[in-house]
């Protein structure tokens, strides 16, 4: 019997991200805004993704004692797959601002729809690193899969996977490929199309980000 997709994936529920996300979907929202909650988004997925990183004890000083704190247990890396995962890895690195930033570039095969790689930079501790992959959309699942491919390939093994809308094809790609890595996500959408876009989606969040419709 086949899994369910919501089991495939953590969807992130609050009233705050169906709000951004709203925006997000409707075509006569501009990319100023599009930018805006996008942000908001990519902000409220990495808490969830994050809720259970290990920490360790860090004592600080005050301006009036010594006090106990915490600090990260592990290196952060966030890896955008450029480029519309870049608007993701801007807004995450806001809340993480000591996290390394790589860089995968894919892009997609019009035809096959399969996924070509032409740029690869990853931290040098990537290996030792809690890693963010990000990407806005997650359709056919075959960009997430190489990208993931790719960091595996560099040593890493703590990788979480975030989008704003995923479909059910994209999510049983990644999870058949890709059993160990969580995925995280605001929507679950019904469909693609003969493009390979999600339906309803939100459109190519690339260009609606960067203002390039």
């Amino acid at each position: 019997m086949s899994v369910p997709a919501d089991q495939l994936a953590r969807v992130v529920s609050h009233p705050l991200l169906a709000v951004h996300l709203t925006f997000l979907r409707a075509k006569t929202t501009t990319s100023g805004n599009f930018r805006r909650h996008l942000h908001e988004i990519a902000r409220l997925l990495a808490t969830e993704a994050s809720r259970h990183w290990e920490t360790e004890t860090h004592e600080i000083e005050t301006p009036l004692a010594a006090a106990p704190g915490a600090r990260w247990k592990r290196p952060i890396a966030l890896v955008p797959i450029l480029r519309a995962g870049l608007g993701m890895a801007e807004a995450v690195s806001e809340m993480m601002p000591d996290a390394a930033i790589g860089h995968l570039g894919l892009y997609r095969d019009e035809k096959t729809l399969r996924p070509v790689t032409y740029y690869s930079r990853l931290p040098a501790n990537i290996a030792a690193s809690q890693i963010l992959l990000l990407d806005p959309m997650l359709a056919t699942g075959f960009s997430a899969c190489e990208a993931i491919r790719i960091l595996k390939a560099a040593g890493a093994s703590r990788i979480q996977f975030l989008c704003l809308v995923s479909c059910d094809v994209g999510l049983r790609q990644l999870q058949s490929a890709h059993p160990d890595v969580p995925i995280f996500t605001a929507a679950i959408d019904p469909e693609l199309n003969e493009r390979g876009y999600i339906v309803p989606g939100l459109g190519d969040a690339g260009d609606r980000y960067f203002g390039t419709e």
